[in-house]
């Protein structure tokens, strides 16, 4: 991923939550996507549901994906949350939390 990209489509009040617990900022988020701590090798989003009220929207969806992080494959399936706000034109991702399923 491109850090100019995903800087774009973030906000910078980010809070990026993992279903480890671990929470991220929108650096740390960035950082982890750009240096391939965290890597997906396929994804798989199903169940996706959405609503949009003024300039806020949530998205709700089942995220199957391979992973490879750090050189060590993996698998996830997980329940996620997406809340986006609209600043000017564009939709910018500003909250995520994922918890997982089986």
């Amino acid at each position: 991923p491109d850090k100019a990209t995903l800087e774009r489509l973030t906000s910078i009040k980010l809070s990026y939550g993992h279903s480890s617990g671990k929470i991220e900022d929108r650096d740390q988020f960035v950082e982890t996507l750009v240096s391939g701590k965290s890597d997906f090798t396929s994804i798989k989003l199903s169940e996706q549901k959405l609503v949009i009220s003024g300039n806020t929207a949530v998205v709700r969806h089942i995220f199957e994906a391979n992973t490879n992080d750090g050189g060590k494959a993996g698998t996830v399936k997980l329940s996620v949350i997406l809340v986006y706000n609209k600043k000017g034109t564009a939709w910018q991702l500003l909250a995520r939390q994922a918890v997982k399923i089986s």
